[in-house]
């Protein structure tokens, strides 16, 4: 609404980091993450839910687990123009439906709803009042190809990018001049028993991690528990905590004679004191960002033209 959202950037009351493009390979974490989020909200405001586009099979079946979960009081559909018309998420819609994690009522208890009807509907007595009552705003716009979603994911990809050039531009000095490469930044150095680490979209061996971890972006999470290792670490987490993320970061180098990690980030110095894990995803760098630095002769690091496709 306010322009493109690379351009108003502002740091979240609530952040998760859940590290991938897409729930669909962890859908029952996406909604541990959506309540822990949702858990903060105070009701002192209203409160607008923006969805993602995922609406067709095991889209649709979540985005009815999260009507189920967050109980709105209006439910926005827009229609797609030129596309099989999804079903309007009425009340009694959602009520009935089976979603991904969560099941639906069984009509035979409540009196028969014409499926077509599209008005608010009564519960008869006795029945249970915690079942969606929200109001259905229904759009139907006339945007021809409003629906090809292969363009809305080249789109998206390209905002993600922005979104971390604009995070990282914070990097940058205030002052109007030349555009400082990252590699002339000062990195953070942190210990690698300060924080614990933990690759959330696949298995890496141990043995493997420091490769996984250099010169990638990094969620800068806070977990309750405190860090504690017997050694110079690192500190490897088992499974995926669903914690506060208090903002991002590049994982510059890896001193393993030194034991420290290089990271540059754009969070103030107050705010790093509470961090003490590093979450790692599939989110990557844009590569104009490791492409396009000055000043490298010969060989830029981190980047390779000798890439076989078949690994």
């Amino acid at each position: 609404l306010l322009g493109p959202p690379f351009a108003h950037q502002q740091m979240p009351r609530k952040m998760v980091y859940y590290g991938q493009t897409s729930c669909e390979q962890d859908t029952e974490r996406y909604l541990d993450v959506v309540k822990y989020v949702f858990s903060c909200y105070k009701k002192e405001v209203p409160l607008v839910i923006n969805t993602m586009g995922w609406v067709k099979g095991e889209g649709l079946l979540l985005l009815i687990d999260l009507i189920r979960l967050l109980s709105p009081s209006h439910v926005v559909q827009m229609d797609v123009y030129d596309w099989k018309a999804m079903t309007p998420l009425t009340p009694e819609h959602v009520h009935f439906s089976a979603g991904l994690h969560t099941k639906g009522k069984q009509q035979s208890k409540c009196r028969q709803l014409r499926a077509d009807s599209m008005e608010s509907w009564q519960y008869p007595e006795g029945e249970d009042m915690s079942a969606p009552q929200h109001k259905l705003l229904y759009i139907h716009p006339e945007f021809p190809r409003a629906g090809q979603a292969g363009e809305a994911r080249v789109h998206s990809s390209i905002l993600r990018d922005l979104s971390i050039l604009g995070y990282l531009g914070h990097l940058q000095s205030p002052d109007i001049g030349a555009v400082l490469p990252l590699h002339s930044l000062v990195p953070y150095q942190v210990p690698f028993n300060a924080v614990a680490v933990r690759v959330i979209h696949t298995d890496v061996a141990p043995s493997n991690i420091m490769y996984a971890v250099n010169a990638s972006w990094v969620g800068l999470c806070c977990i309750p528990e405190e860090v504690q290792c017997q050694t110079d670490g690192p500190v490897l987490l088992t499974q995926t905590p669903i914690c506060d993320c208090l903002g991002f970061g590049i994982v510059r180098g890896v001193d393993m004679e030194k034991k420290l990690y290089h990271i540059l980030t754009p969070v103030p110095p107050e705010n790093l004191r509470l961090v003490n894990c590093l979450l790692l995803g599939t989110i990557a760098i844009p590569n104009c960002v490791l492409v396009g630095q000055q000043g490298i002769e010969g060989e830029i690091p981190y980047v390779t033209s000798d890439y076989n496709y078949s690994i």
